[in-house]
């Protein structure tokens, strides 16, 4: 990626959301700001719940011109008219998730903070990779992805990556250089508006 070059949003949604308030949130979100793709990441099994939610949210992105990939679920993608998916397990369902959605569909996936796993998801054809926390966490083991990896992966290897998880101004300004998309979602949606949220975050990208 350029140094001079901005990277694009990347929208995570909250892991669960009213279907009565989120929709018109979302779209407060996408009018304000140029959002690349949106990330559906629900958490649970409940399938309905989760297909509404698909539902709601493709239309509010596709009347904008907004791609919706769907967290792990790789099923749902083409029942309700999606445009991919995001893997969390690395390399490992790559592949299969390509064979059965094809090539025009987006497979992207999650790689934590290891250059290994990033390097073999792309080799197995993934459109982008993802990296994270870039942020402190006391999740999980508490490793963070650092800004050497991004900076090694922009500078050698060309399938796009996505910067995610606790970003913060500081964080943005010293990754903007480095990737190619930023991963926002619970640094948003929290607060009573998040639009404008998302526009004071974005500040260190501006020129």
């Amino acid at each position: 990626m350029a140094e001079n070059d901005r990277p694009q949003i990347y929208l995570i949604t909250p892991p669960d959301f009213d279907l009565e308030v989120f929709p018109d949130r979302l779209a407060a979100v996408l009018d304000a700001e140029g959002i690349a793709c949106i990330r559906l990441a629900l958490a649970g099994g409940d399938e309905d719940r989760i297909g509404r939610a698909a539902d709601a949210v493709r239309q509010v992105a596709h009347d904008r011109d907004v791609a919706v990939v769907i967290e792990t679920h790789l099923k749902l993608v083409e029942r309700h008219g999606l445009d991919g998916v995001h893997l969390t397990d690395g390399a490992r369902n790559l592949r299969e998730a390509r064979k059965a959605l094809g090539a025009d569909a987006i497979v992207g996936t999650f790689c934590g903070t290891s250059r290994h796993e990033g390097m073999t998801a792309g080799e197995a054809g993934a459109d982008y990779v993802a990296f994270g926390p870039v942020g402190e966490t006391a999740l999980g083991t508490g490793a963070q992805a650092e800004r050497d990896l991004f900076a090694w992966w922009s500078e050698v290897i060309e399938v796009p990556i996505v910067a995610e998880g606790g970003l913060t101004e500081t964080l943005i300004a010293d990754l903007t250089p480095v990737t190619d998309f930023l991963g926002i979602g619970a640094e948003i949606w929290s607060a009573e508006n998040p639009a404008a949220t998302l526009k004071s975050l974005l500040k260190p990208t501006r020129p």
